[in-house]
Order: C-alpha cells, then sequence, then structure tokens
C-alpha cells in the first residue's frame, strides 16, 4: 500500500465544540503535528488548517476543515486537488459511535456509516477508497441521544481513554505513514 501523503482530522471549529466528542479527528491530527514540531496554520485556500511534517517516511500534509463537519469533503478535495494527493494516500481520523472509547481501528475503505463528516469525504472525493482511522467514544445507548452525546464533553475516564488511544495510534504513525496498515492494526488491536 502506498504512503500516507495527507491525514484529515474531522471536527467542528471554534471553543464551543473543542472538547467534544465529535472532535476525536482534530484531538489526533493536533497530537501527530505535536509531536512532529508542527504548528497547525489557518489556510484559506484549504478551508481549513495546515501543517506539514516530516518523517523517516516523507512528507505528509495534516489539515483540519474548518467548515463544520458536515461540509468536511470540500476542505479534503481542494487539498487533494491542489497537491495531486490520489485518495488512496488519504487517512482520515473521526469519532466512531460503534467502537468503546479509546478503541483504535484502521480500516481501509468502506462506507461512512451514518457519519455525515465521512459521508461528505465520501462525496467530495468521488469514491470510499481511502484509509481511515476509527477513533472509538462510545455510544450513547439509545439512537436519539446520539446527536447530543457526539456533541458534549466526555467524562474524565472517557476523556483519558481516547487519549490513550490516540497516543498508541501515534506510537505506531510510522507504519501508518509508510502504509504498513496491517502491522499498525495488529499492534492498535494488541494495545486496546
Amino acid at each position: 500500500m502506498p504512503a500516507i501523503q495527507c491525514v484529515v482530522g474531522l471536527g467542528n471549529p471554534g471553543p464551543k465544540y473543542e472538547g467534544t466528542r465529535h472532535n476525536a479527528g482534530f484531538w489526533f491530527v493536533d497530537e501527530l503535528a505535536r509531536t512532529n514540531g508542527a504548528v497547525m496554520r489557518a489556510e484559506n485556500k484549504f478551508s481549513g488548517e495546515l501543517a506539514r511534517i516530516a518523517t523517516g517516511v516523507g512528507e505528509c500534509w495534516l489539515l483540519k476543515p474548518m467548515t463544520y463537519m458536515n461540509h468536511s469533503g470540500r476542505a479534503v478535495a481542494a487539498l487533494c486537488n491542489f497537491y495531486r494527493i490520489p485518495p488512496s494516500q488519504v487517512l482520515v481520523a473521526y469519532d466512531e459511535l460503534d467502537l468503546a472509547p479509546g478503541t483504535m481501528r484502521l480500516k481501509s475503505g468502506g462506507g461512512h456509516g451514518g457519519h455525515n463528516g465521512m459521508r461528505d469525504v465520501c462525496s467530495a472525493l468521488g469514491t470510499r477508497d481511502f484509509q481511515r482511522l476509527r477513533i472509538g467514544i462510545g455510544h450513547p445507548g439509545h439512537k436519539e441521544a446520539v446527536v447530543g452525546y457526539v456533541l458534549s464533553r466526555p467524562g474524565r475516564d472517557e476523556h483519558q481513554a481516547i487519549q490513550q488511544g490516540i497516543d498508541e495510534a501515534i506510537r505506531q504513525w510510522g507504519l501508518i505513514q509508510s502504509g504498513e496498515l496491517q502491522k499498525a492494526m495488529n499492534a492498535l488491536h494488541a494495545a486496546t
């Protein structure tokens, strides 16, 4: 599998949403930037915040769309079109209701699972064939409670579990970036 050239974290902009479960994708990208000495900066051309990291594997763009979750695809498509990055070399990190808090799962391709940000990315890229990092946030138990749940802040223990999962994914970043998703998946599964 080819190396990852772009990591997109999904979330909603602004202080109101900063610590909410729906912003777990932002948390991952922020941590990836921090551990690689990069700073996310507003980039209007791509409707988001952008940074570039260089590792032993190569260079990689980090993107946080600032378009609100349901319109995330616009920023992703703008960056990929400008830098000619094929969808297969894009990794999208996002919150996943169907996984326990802190459980991290890598996936290649697939549907959007009812996630509006992912639905928009699939639509904007015109394909579902990109890589995903699903960040477990747990489920409130009832479908009617989902919106309020994802837009609220996790409790201390949940937040700690999610942070530990993100830290583990960062530790496996070399494998993920180099496209060795199966090895990285095995390591993540062993850790959670």
